[in-house]
């Protein structure tokens, strides 16, 4: 993955988005720290749909995600009443 400082990503934007089309992620960096990575579509969106599950997804799942527990009726403890 190649680094282009912020000033040659804005002069040559298009030579930074021909580069990452054809070879792949460009990362970009201002004053010497990695800011941002510039990824293709293609990449983006199969990166994003891989990443976690769509509430609907979750909630039509028949996997539970986590155990219920229920406490048995009468068990509960009572604050005794004042006056």
């Amino acid at each position: 993955m190649n680094t282009w400082p912020v000033q040659d990503a804005k002069a040559r934007f298009s030579e930074l988005l021909d580069i990452c089309i054809n070879e792949g992620p460009q990362m970009v960096s201002r004053r010497g720290e990695e800011v941002a990575i510039l990824v293709a579509v293609d990449e983006w969106n199969r990166l994003n749909s891989g990443a976690r599950p769509s509430l609907k997804s979750l909630l039509l799942s028949d996997v539970g995600r986590a155990e219920l527990v229920v406490r048995q009726r009468g068990s509960a403890k009572r604050r005794p009443v004042t006056l």
